[in-house]
């Protein structure tokens, strides 16, 4: 869950425990009215405890699935890196193997002539 969200949700706590004391203070209502209205309330806490969990469980899912599939493609792309860095060292081994090949044969060759001129 991000920083954002939980900020979210310790405000809307703290907004909803002024509201409620504001509330009561400036209520129309009579003691006895009041306190039915506040076991009422205190009776829809558990539901609202669990809404809320079952929120901050959908967005700390949400979160843990978005990470995984970067992880994913993340690691498809060092996947694919690592074949290209392999096929370009493949090909350079092959290129300086020529080359190393190639001029064995034309030292040799040269030597051969030298051989001969000295003969």
């Amino acid at each position: 869950m991000s920083n954002d969200a939980g900020k979210f949700f310790g405000g809307l706590i703290v907004g909803t425990a002024i509201g409620a004391a504001v509330g009561i203070l400036f209520a129309p209502r009579s003691g006895k009215e009041t306190r039915q209205v506040l076991k009422r309330s205190a009776q829809d806490l558990p539901q609202l405890a669990e809404d809320l969990g079952s929120n901050v469980q959908y967005q700390a899912d949400r979160f843990t699935e978005q990470a995984q599939r970067t992880i994913d493609e993340a690691l498809v792309r060092l996947q694919e890196a690592i074949a290209t860095g392999q096929e370009a060292s493949r090909k350079l081994q092959e290129e300086l193997a020529l080359s190393m090949s190639g001029s064995s044969n034309s030292s040799l060759l040269e030597s051969d002539r030298l051989d001969e001129d000295e003969d």
